[in-house]
């Protein structure tokens, strides 16, 4: 089973950035698309952000133009860079993974393995 191993959470002011990373484990796996979801207090974890093998992405309406997701060079890491933080961005951000080339659509039982999450205080 591959493991995932998220970091970069925080406490950071409103307008600010934070750049998460995630780190899969051992290659034992090829083609993958990886994703960032969020699950704020109270509520329903939900998508963030996501990105194919091929490199084609997508995001959650309200993180467009404010986060970017990127993959490294060997594709077992994934990045999202955050920018211009809201108080609502604050959430535990988690790191998944599906066991394909192409996600069309982002939902949880689409994932077949989850990091631990790490946290991203926005504060106002």
């Amino acid at each position: 089973q591959v493991q995932l191993a998220e970091s970069g959470g925080g406490l950071v002011q409103a307008g600010g950035s934070v750049r998460l990373s995630c780190v899969a484990s051992a290659r034992t796996f090829s083609y993958h698309s990886m994703g960032w979801f969020r699950q704020a207090p109270g509520k329903e974890r939900e998508f963030v952000a996501g990105i194919n093998w091929g490199g084609g992405t997508n995001y959650a309406d309200s993180v467009k133009g404010r986060f970017t997701i990127s993959r490294g060079n060997n594709k077992n890491e994934v990045y999202l860079q955050m920018n211009s933080l809201k108080p609502e961005d604050t959430a535990v951000y988690y790191c998944a993974l599906a066991l394909r080339s192409y996600v069309s659509d982002w939902y949880l039982a689409a994932m077949n393995s989850w990091g631990k999450g790490t946290l991203v205080t926005v504060s106002s």
